[in-house]
């Protein structure tokens, strides 16, 4: 049933490979095995029942926490052409009993309902005579008191399961310690269970900790760098939304709070808005964020510290979902520590002692000063490889520490000077730039000494370093006409009297000594920014009229692709991310006409060539793709393990992702790397062969535990790469 699967994921979904464990899930929950999920949000959780649910006879139940959460996952089935409904209080009785009818005449293949729903004696009613093939249960840790978000109606889910006795249940959420895990699986009675549990890296968020100085003027400099970009910013409490949000609009930014203060039509109005792209940011409590599934969001800020690391995890964890950068930034002081203490402190027993562990775990990855991947990925039970992340303040801290500004501040100082103190930080900022606009020709200020004398800032970092002398008073803006003149310290500091240290936030492009970013792809560079903007605003229009958020027709990240391979068929606009077969009927022949509307106008041609390439290795990853051309080069696993500062496993889930794409790979290497003897590798091909080479689990219990996971996923990739031959 794996190969249907994997139709489904290609023409259904428009994705040409599984993401990592999703695979091994769906085997595992289409072969009726009870099933753990552990998988980071954006990890991909959702296609693990749902391509399940599409294949078994039955229906597939989806137990889920909130109706904001149901209506996301339903719509995005719905555009896929799956018949999914929900049951809650937010349908009209009429609503209500047409999805009831749906039910009954063998209509729907999933269900999503809450766990009061569920336990509703109408709700076993309708469900009596009905065929549950699958049974399954999103956000499980609100099933243990251990986890950060206990929900007691989810304990009775232990319960309610045994009215399905032939249904499967998986289980899945991205924020789960061991313990957790372990609770889990004792509630749920998961005793013949397999667990999969997928690594809580997320590589493509840079995590910063900073000490909380003028919050505001921190916020406004982290916001300056990303104008437009998609956010959440994170209070703790709704005098504080209510503030911050105040004073981002009068800032000039798009923006909404949320909070349990306003209205419930309220609240959805601006969640609304904010998943729809008619504002950047969203000013919240803590009560914002679960049921959204917005895969655009650039930025997390924490103006307030979270109460615990499964929250910081599970906020931070709804950026960057579409796999580009995204920036987490966490305001840090004692205060805010002192404030979750008072509240500790009103908890008795054991939900205090949790409480306190919780916190505890929480100060020490805000503290730490290693990389803060390791002390993140060691709360939940994994060790981090490497030494260093280079995506977190800590392994940057160059990025981190004061400086030393003195010269580039005299530098600023000097072009107000000689411009009379009559203009502002940006025309300030295009002097030191070079720039020849109309502004700069008409005042002659191409002419002065200082004109062109900054180009080793950027403008945005001269616009930074401005706020950054305003808040020591050297220099001050007029209130009428936003003007810059120097105060008597500036005075000082251009006298070379008094020098200027600080730190300017570099994070929002983390370059590496290639000039590359460090998630960026070859696409994510080197997109047509142009044409790109036109696409945003076609899904914008056609959003608008069906009435859906923009990212349930495409993500950014097929946008991106069309932007850089201008695709003019449709064969070739399949192959982009996520279009498939289902999307392209709704959708895809408007974006083909853009498309090549622009190609004509611009004569640009189709990147035919690289959407050969693109097509046979499918979204292997550019890493994957390089190490396997190395490894077909000549080089052993050890051999690239060391070049690339890497472990092994690294490097064989490389080749692994490469094998999965139907690629050629030669097969002595996999044996030459193993450490097992020549009879003990043909005893593990023989059981390969027998029960297969996907479920190492089952391989290695027949084997009685006598080899190790890393050995059989090397015969694994040996068996792998024979059947390519």
């Amino acid at each position: 049933m794996i190969a249907e699967a994997k139709s489904i994921l290609q023409n259904t979904f428009g994705y040409n490979e599984f993401r990592p464990l999703q695979e091994e899930v769906i085997s595992n929950v289409l072969n009726k095995k009870d099933t753990l999920v552990i998988m980071p949000t954006g990890g991909g959780k959702s296609l693990c029942y749902q391509i399940p649910a599409l294949l078994f006879k039955g229906i597939t139940i989806v137990v889920s926490p909130l109706i904001s959460l149901m209506k996301d996952q339903v719509e995005q089935l719905q555009q896929y052409d799956i018949p999914a409904i929900y049951l809650n209080s937010s349908l009209t009785p009429a609503q209500y009993k047409a999805n009831v009818k749906k039910l009954r005449d063998g209509k729907v293949k999933m269900l999503y309902v809450a766990p009061e729903t569920l336990m509703l004696d109408k709700t076993n009613d309708i469900l009596k005579d009905i065929k549950v093939s699958c049974f399954t249960i999103d956000e499980a840790h609100c099933i243990s008191e251990w986890g950060h978000d206990f929900r007691p109606d989810y304990r009775s889910l232990a319960r309610v399961r045994k009215r399905f006795p032939t249904a499967v249940t998986i289980a899945l959420t991205a924020t789960a310690t061991p313990r957790v895990r372990a609770d889990i699986r004792d509630i749920l009675e998961m005793t013949d269970s397999n667990s999969f549990i997928a690594s809580f890296d997320r590589d493509n968020l840079f995590l910063k900790v900073a000490d909380k100085s003028g919050p505001l003027e921190q916020i406004l400099d982290f916001l300056y760098t990303r104008k437009g970009k998609s956010g959440i910013i994170y209070c703790f409490s709704r005098r504080q939304v209510d503030e911050l949000y105040s004073d981002l609009l009068q800032e000039g930014y798009s923006v909404r709070p949320y909070h349990a203060g306003l209205t419930e039509e309220e609240r959805t109005r601006n969640q609304e808005a904010f998943i729809r792209d008619d504002i950047d940011i969203i000013v919240a409590t803590i009560a914002f964020g679960m049921g959204i599934n917005k895969p655009d969001v650039r930025f997390v800020i924490h103006h307030d510290m979270p109460q615990n690391i499964e929250s910081y995890y599970q906020q931070i964890g709804r950026a960057g979902r579409d796999g580009i950068r995204a920036d987490c930034l966490l305001l840090y002081s004692y205060q805010d520590t002192q404030k979750i203490k008072y509240f500790i402190n009103k908890k008795e027993g054991k939900e205090e002692k949790i409480a306190r562990e919780h916190l505890d775990k929480l100060v020490h990855f805000i503290e730490t000063d290693r990389c803060r991947r390791k002390p993140l990925m060691k709360y939940f039970g994994e060790t981090y490889q490497h030494k260093e992340c280079d995506m977190c303040d800590n392994c940057l801290r160059m990025e981190g520490e004061k400086e030393d500004l003195t010269e580039v501040a005299k530098k600023f100082l000097s072009t107000i000077d000689s411009v009379g103190e009559k203009f502002g930080a940006h025309h300030i900022a295009d002097i030191l730039r070079g720039s020849k606009n109309k502004k700069i020709i008409q005042n002659k200020h191409q002419e002065i000494t200082e004109h062109g004398t900054g180009m080793e800032f950027n403008k945005e970092q001269w616009i930074q370093l401005s706020r950054l002398l305003m808040r020591k008073d050297v220099i001050k803006v007029s209130s009428t006409f936003k003007t810059l003149s120097i105060t008597k310290e500036g005075k000082k500091v251009l006298s070379k009297k008094e020098r200027v240290l600080g730190i300017l936030d570099r994070t929002s492009a983390t370059i590496d000594e290639d000039g590359e970013s460090k998630t960026d792809s070859e696409v994510e560079i080197n997109y047509n920014q142009e044409l790109y903007k036109i696409l945003r605003q076609k899904r914008k229009d056609i959003a608008d009229v069906k009435r859906i958020p923009p990212y349930m027709i495409f993500p950014d990240t097929t946008l991106m692709e069309m932007a850089y391979y201008y695709p003019q068929t449709e064969e070739t606009m399949q192959i982009m991310y996520g279009v498939g077969a289902a999307k392209f009927k709704r959708y895809g022949e408007e974006f083909l006409i853009a498309v090549k509307r622009f190609c004509i106008e611009k004569k640009i041609e189709e990147r035919s060539k690289d959407i050969e390439v693109r097509s046979e290795r499918g979204s292997t990853s550019k890493k994957s793709f390089s190490v396997a051309q190395e490894y077909q080069n000549g080089a052993s696993i050890e051999e690239l393990a060391e070049k690339h500062g890497v472990n092994t496993a690294s490097i064989i889930n490389h080749l692994k992702n490469y094998l999965k794409e139907k690629q050629d790979l030669r097969t002595d290497g996999f044996l030459e790397a193993s450490e097992l003897s020549e009879d003990k590798q043909k005893k593990v091909i023989d059981v390969m062969g027998r029960k297969g080479h996907e479920l190492l689990k089952t391989v290695y219990e027949e084997l009685d535990g006598r080899v190790n996971y890393g050995e059989l996923r090397l015969i694994q990739l040996y068996c792998m790469a024979t059947e390519r031959r």
